[in-house]
């Protein structure tokens, strides 16, 4: 199993705290930096200046929505950062939510899954330089053009976030990694039909597809402060993203059997009572979903998440200093050694 880093969106770190975490991940062997957008930082600024200031590390959207930008655009950016990067750059894509297609950026939130389809083969065809005309039922592209630039690599890979069962299925068909958020090693069997599904329809194994979640880390001796760190993480996620009709982060931990705890968590999250909510976040599913304890514990973790299919396993790393995140990143180091 191999380790991602994923950095903060909303502006909480300094870039250059970023850059040093970056740098100390990239010696220490990690394979990936991740970049998310909702709206906070951009993430292609970002993945420019690092890629300017690293050399190995590969370095991924995690992730950018099918909404903001157009597909032409997606394209021209993967071009340009596997360029500036020397062929090491992951466009991951999802496709957000209301919250933020609505209400960040202005744009109806309409047929997701059939637009990240229509958007993957857009820029696949830009990325192959081949003359731009498409037809589908999100856009319609007839003139012709093709990319001036001429990328350092034909394809860069391509990631998914997804979480709904058709999202899964898209998954499972198109893409080159699976991006999940609250994924937990222990109910894979609530995704894997759906990834299946998809694969067979493709014509391919699901082993082609690595299977990288965004994990929480927070490493500490007492194992009750470290879940109460990330405690708000989770909550946010369950119950404040997207709407009381549509969350699928609240829907999918409700497939993992937390049905009364998610409908309690984001009724007081959308009512004001955010403290109240994360109170309500049980020990059960921060640990489920996060790795939160000792050093020991994390080794321990690690491995279930190998054993679960795992081969990408980015972890967003929270201390109360830097000098605490970068000791999450040499103990995340060690202990995957570890793992096998």
């Amino acid at each position: 199993m191999k380790l991602g880093l994923i950095l903060p969106y909303e502006g909480s770190l300094s870039f250059a705290d970023a850059l040093q975490l970056t740098q100390r991940a990239e010696a220490r062997g990690f394979d990936s930096v991740w970049m998310p957008e909702a709206y906070g930082t951009d993430a292609i600024s970002i993945l420019g200046a690092l890629a300017a200031r690293t050399e190995r590390i590969r370095l991924g959207t995690g992730i950018v929505n099918v909404f903001s930008r157009t597909p032409a655009l997606l394209a021209q950016t993967a071009a340009t950062l596997d360029l500036i990067s020397g062929g090491r750059f992951i466009l991951g894509l999802g496709t957000s939510g209301h919250q933020v297609i609505s209400g960040w950026h202005g744009v109806p939130f309409e047929r997701p899954v059939l637009r990240m389809r229509e958007t993957i083969a857009i820029v696949r065809q830009v990325l192959r330089r081949e003359r731009l005309e498409f037809r589908g039922e999100v856009f319609e592209l007839d003139q012709g053009l093709k990319l001036l630039a001429h990328p350092v690599r034909a394809t860069v890979p391509i990631f998914l976030a997804t979480l709904s069962p058709a999202g899964l299925r898209l998954t499972g068909e198109l893409a080159d990694g699976w991006m999940p958020t609250l994924f937990s090693p222990e109910h894979m069997d609530v995704f894997r039909p759906d990834l299946e599904a998809g694969a067979r329809a493709a014509g391919r194994p699901l082993a082609s597809l690595v299977i990288a979640p965004h994990v929480p880390v927070m490493v500490d001796d007492d194992r009750s402060r470290a879940r109460d760190t990330v405690r708000p993480w989770v909550a946010l996620y369950v119950g404040g993203m997207g709407s009381r009709k549509k969350n699928f982060y609240n829907e999918v931990v409700t497939r993992y059997g937390y049905a009364e705890e998610a409908r309690v968590i984001q009724d007081l999250y959308l009512t004001g009572k955010q403290r109240e909510a994360i109170r309500q976040v049980p020990d059960a599913l921060v640990d489920a979903i996060t790795i939160a304890g000792p050093a020991g514990y994390v080794r321990d973790r690690l491995a279930a998440w190998s054993a679960a299919g795992v081969s990408l396993l980015v972890a967003a790393v929270h201390g109360k200093t830097q000098d605490d995140r970068l000791q999450t990143v040499e103990i995340l180091s060690a202990a995957t050694a570890d793992v096998h």
